[in-house]
C-alpha cells in the first residue's frame, strides 16, 4: 500500500508518506520501514528526501540502531554539498542517537497498553509541520521542532529502594508476550536474558524481577521502579 501511495498520489501525498511511516513506528526500526524510507531519501522531490530523512530520524529514534546510524552516514557523505539535506540528516542522526540510546520517542507505555495524549500531541505538531518543511523548518519556523520534546520519555528501567537510593536487582529482560485471557500464571516474555539494573528496554521488550528478596510497587516494571523489601524473604 505504502508503494501504492508513493507511485500514484501526487507530490503532497507522497510528501505525507514517509511522515506517516514515522508516525506509525516511531522508535521501532523494522527493516522494511527503513528501506523504504531509504529510497525516498533520494528521492527527486526535495520535500519528500527532507521528510524521509527526518522520518529515519523519528523511526529510529533512541535505539542507537546501527543500520540507520550507518545509511545516515551515508547519506551525509552524498549531500555534504546540500545544506537542507545535510541539515535533515543532522538532525536524524542526533534523533537516532537520543539520549545516547536512552530515550525513546515512543508514546505507548505501561507495557504498551496505555497511549500518551501529550506524546502523540508532540510527535504530530513536529510532522505536520514537515507538510511544508521548506516554508517553516527549513524557514523561521525550525523551534517547532521543540514539539518532540513532549514525546520524550526514558526507555531504560531503574530501580529504587523506599528510601529512593538506587539499588541494584537481576531482571529478567525477553520478548513480550501477550497473556491476556489465558488461564493460570503463563510466562509473560520469551527468550528472557539476565540483567542488573539499570537496563536498556527496546521496543517489544518486558522485564520481570529476576529476585524473591523484593517486592515491586507498581505492576509494571519499566521506567522507574520503587522496591519493597519482601518481609515474608527476612522471616
Amino acid at each position: 500500500r505504502v508503494r501504492e501511495a508513493v507511485v500514484s498520489t501526487q507530490s503532497t501525498g507522497r510528501r505525507a508518506v514517509p511522515l506517516a511511516l514515522a508516525i506509525l513506528s516511531a522508535s521501532n526500526p523494522k527493516l522494511d520501514i527503513i528501506d523504504t524510507l531509504s529510497k525516498l531519501s533520494h528521492d527527486s522531490d526535495s520535500e519528500v528526501a527532507h521528510n524521509a530523512i527526518f522520518a529515519m530520524g523519528i523511526v529510529g529514534s533512541g535505539t542507537n540502531n546501527a543500520r540507520l546510524a550507518n545509511m545516515l552516514r551515508l547519506l551525509a557523505q552524498y549531500y555534504h554539498k546540500d545544506a537542507n539535506n545535510l541539515f535533515m540528516v543532522r538532525l536524524a542522526q542526533g534523533l537516532v542517537h537520543l539520549g545516547k540510546g536512552t530515550l525513546t520517542l515512543s508514546p505507548y507505555h505501561s507495557d504498551k497498553m496505555l497511549m500518551s495524549r501529550v506524546a502523540v500531541g508532540g510527535l504530530l505538531g513536529a510532522v505536520i509541520a514537515f507538510m511544508d518543511v521548506n516554508t517553516l523548518i527549513l524557514g523561521k519556523s525550525h523551534y517547532m521542532l521543540y514539539h518532540l520534546v513532549s514525546a520524550i520519555q526514558p526507555r531504560m528501567l531503574v530501580t529504587f529502594n523506599e528510601d529512593l537510593k538506587p539499588l541494584p536487582v537481576p531482571v529478567r529482560v525477553g520478548q513480550a508476550v501477550d497473556v491476556v485471557g489465558q488461564a493460570g500464571k503463563p510466562k509473560t516474555i520469551t527468550g528472557f536474558q539476565t540483567h542488573t539494573t539499570p537496563v536498556l528496554l527496546a521496543h517489544g521488550e518486558r522485564a520481570e524481577l529476576g529476585t524473591n528478596e523484593y517486592n515491586p510497587l507498581t505492576p509494571v516494571m519499566e521506567g522507574f521502579v520503587i522496591l519493597r523489601k519482601n518481609e515474608e524473604m527476612t522471616e
